[in-house]
């Protein structure tokens, strides 16, 4: 048995859920906040079988699109002096984990 961990965006974590529910999956989600943007993100969690796994990923994958956003950022020039501009960034996608489960119980 293996747990996927997946962190994805918010404005893809309803298409992922519900997709991968409908696939048979069971899935708990998490709100969690992205260390870089201070954004939010989802984090999805799926036990499975072993041979499911890929199935599991490509469903995620394909719910989880990258794109561009302009988001603030500021530079120092010296001491006191700041200005603030737009930054492109890249975000999105999905960021995977799959690890062996031990022991599963479901009670």
């Amino acid at each position: 048995m293996k747990m996927i961990t997946a962190i994805i965006n918010k404005d893809d974590s309803n298409n992922a859920l519900s997709s991968l529910t409908k696939a048979g999956f069971s899935v708990t989600k998490l709100a969690t906040t992205g260390g870089f943007l201070m954004a939010g993100n989802v984090t999805l969690m799926v036990g499975t079988d072993d041979e499911k796994v890929d199935a599991c990923i490509e469903i995620i994958a394909g719910c989880s699109r990258q794109r561009k956003e302009v988001v603030p950022s500021t530079a120092s020039y010296g001491i006191g002096v700041t200005t603030a501009y737009p930054l492109e960034v890249t975000v999105g996608g999905a960021t995977i984990f799959v690890t062996n489960v031990e022991r599963f119980e479901k009670l």
